[in-house]
């Protein structure tokens, strides 16, 4: 479907953003080293909400065309401010969020920390940084560190479905070279180094005001996420597409279909449907203390 780019200045790093259909506002977050295009617009996921909502996808930072920092301080809660400023930027007060893989835990984040602005949150993938324990760290520096190196084997190996023999070092190199070609390395180190500073516990997030639906496939690793907090969060709306993967789950049609089951279950009043926002003349920090240390 034809979009249309358009651009804002999100505290100095410009990010692209395409809008479809109309109704409430849906904002969709992409996973790591994706973009819009290849996240949602090459899967039929915006043409097919932008029938029942106004779906609004953009480049994260770090991501697609939008800016690309190389310091691992501009992104962190960064990432989720950017949703708060789009919002702002298109006179959005509240919106229905769904992230992701990266994208979820940006919108997880999120959602702890400014749950006002999200009337719903919808989980692809991934749950949210729960805990962060050595072996997280270890994971992130390694992770950085191919990515310097221009390499995403130990990513490619840890999302690998478990059902299928994994790649060897010379498929891993021409995967890698394939996932990045045209994109930012240093960026998405950069991204990579953040992951830390994401980071919200399973209390945080079984205590969220606002209606969760969470989306997985039976080979995806993340199941496990899932499963521990639907047993912390009993309210949580769990969906689980059999036989899909971390990296396909996305574009099967049982993805869709549970998004627009769950939006339509919880549809926006009148009254969280402003015409007009107007944003606050402090600053995000002023608004939310929380948000200085993520």
């Amino acid at each position: 479907m034809p979009l249309d780019d358009r651009y804002f200045d999100s505290a100095g790093v410009p990010i692209r953003f395409v809008e479809a259909g109309q109704g409430e506002p849906l904002l969709l977050l992409h996973g790591f080293s994706s973009s819009l295009e290849e996240g949602w617009v090459d899967r039929g996921v915006v043409a097919d909400l932008a029938s029942g909502w106004r779906v609004i996808a953009f480049d994260a930072r770090g991501h697609g065309q939008s800016g690309k920092p190389h310091d691992p301080a501009a992104y962190g809660p960064e990432m989720g401010r950017d949703v708060l400023r789009l919002m702002d930027h298109l006179g959005v007060g509240r919106a229905h969020v769904m992230g992701y893989s990266m994208g979820a835990h940006v919108a997880a984040h999120l959602a702890v920390h400014r749950p006002s602005r999200l009337h719903s949150l919808i989980l692809g993938g991934a749950v949210g940084r729960v805990g962060w324990l050595p072996a997280d760290q270890a994971r992130v520096e390694a992770e950085a560190a191919e990515l310097d190196q221009g390499l995403l084997s130990s990513q490619i190996l840890r999302l690998w479905p478990k059902d299928q023999p994994p790649p060897s070092v010379d498929e891993l190199r021409a995967l890698s070279a394939r996932r990045l070609a045209g994109k930012d390395p240093r960026a998405l180190a950069a991204v990579r180094r953040s992951n830390p500073a994401q980071v919200v516990t399973l209390e945080e997030l079984a205590a969220l005001p606002m209606p969760v639906l969470g989306v997985v496939g039976t080979a995806d690793p993340y199941r496990r996420d899932f499963e521990r907090l639907r047993a912390a969060m009993p309210s949580l709306r769990l969906v689980e597409i059999d036989g899909a993967a971390h990296g396909n789950a996305v574009g099967r049609p049982e993805f869709v279909a549970a998004v627009r089951a769950f939006l339509a279950g919880h549809p926006m009043a009148e009254a969280e449907e402003p015409r007009e926002y107007a944003s606050p003349a402090c600053s995000l920090h002023e608004l939310d203390p929380a948000f200085r240390s993520g």
